[in-house]
């Protein structure tokens, strides 16, 4: 079954998912919507593009993800489809989309021709993305896309060692994909050095820590307390490893 994976910066209140939703429900009616994520890193596309790759894989193949963190919405950004591995991608070409290119094994891109009659200056996820979203799932929109090749992104990081999101219980979330070479490493943040653990529980209370998270990724925590807080992390934070004393 085909769904559509809503993943935007657009927060958790406010009219803006439901009314995506609602041109989802009119144009592809019996397609199951999936709001994955509301907070993705406001206005930061480069931060949100490493989140996205992560958490696409808790979704088979077929799924199209739409995705908009889009602060240059109106201006000259081009509106892309990207075909990767099996999943489809919808949204700005301004970066959002191009860690999920570069990670993937095979990636075609498509520029959205197509133009609705009318189309908000400040709202192209509800007037563009969508309808092209549900087009796709309906098997409609080959017409309204030109495929294109592109050779710009051969320096675009395939991880990056920096904080790109926060959780509710103020876990940092990295976009450093964990390997076996990090095991027993100590990750270095804002002057602190910070040992290895996997599970909360292999911790004291408050005490931080670092692990491979449920998406694969290298997180840090506090063992019921707030890494954001207690440790003063920022998005965009850079960490750095160490041997083992």
């Amino acid at each position: 079954m085909t769904y559509i994976v809503l993943f935007t910066d657009f927060g958790p209140s406010g009219p803006y998912i439901g009314q995506m939703e609602s041109v989802l429900q009119q144009a592809a009616p019996n397609v199951p919507i999936i709001n994955l994520l509301s907070n993705a890193p406001t206005s930061d596309p480069r931060l949100s593009s490493y989140l996205l790759a992560a958490l696409r894989y808790s979704f088979p193949v077929n799924n199209i993800f739409l995705a908009v963190v889009d602060p240059a919405v109106g201006g000259e950004r081009r509106a892309v489809v990207l075909h990767a591995d099996g999943q489809t991608f919808v949204g700005p070409d301004n970066g959002l989309l191009n860690t999920v290119a570069v990670q993937a094994k095979n990636a075609q891109w498509s520029e959205i021709t197509w133009r609705p009659e009318h189309c908000s200056m400040s709202f192209h996820g509800r007037d563009l993305f969508a309808p092209i979203a549900a087009k796709l799932a309906m098997d409609s929109a080959e017409d309204l896309l030109m495929p294109f090749k592109r050779d710009d992104l051969g320096d675009w990081p395939h991880d990056l060692a920096t904080v790109i999101y926060f959780d509710y219980y103020g876990n940092a979330m990295t976009g450093l994909r964990y390997h076996e070479q990090l095991a027993g490493k100590i990750l270095n943040i804002n002057g602190v050095a910070i040992k290895q653990a996997d599970t909360f529980s292999a911790v004291i209370e408050q005490q931080a820590f670092w692990y491979k998270n449920s998406s694969g990724l290298v997180e840090i925590a506090v063992n019921k307390g707030c890494a954001e807080k207690q440790l003063d992390l920022k998005l965009g934070a850079p960490i750095t490893f160490s041997s083992s004393c």
